[in-house]
């Protein structure tokens, strides 16, 4: 027997981090068949233990832009 698995859909501005409540970038699919979203950073700060315990993983991270050149200077 084989069970088919729905592919999951794009994270929206509504997806939120577990952890902080920040727009989620990282979607895990819990082996245990649970789920888990992230923001960029607790993705980061988790990543390795995550990776022990993922049946897979959705990386929307490259969503990210990088900060534009001068927005940072004073």
């Amino acid at each position: 027997m084989t069970t088919a698995v729905a592919p999951s859909s794009a994270l929206t501005a509504q997806d939120r981090c577990d952890r902080c409540g920040a727009q989620a970038y990282l979607r895990v699919e819990l082996q245990s068949g649970g789920e888990l979203l992230f923001c960029a950073h607790h993705a980061r700060e988790h990543g390795d233990k995550l990776k022990e315990i993922a049946a897979t993983v959705v990386d929307e991270t490259h969503k990210l832009s990088p900060t534009p050149a001068g927005a940072n200077e004073a």
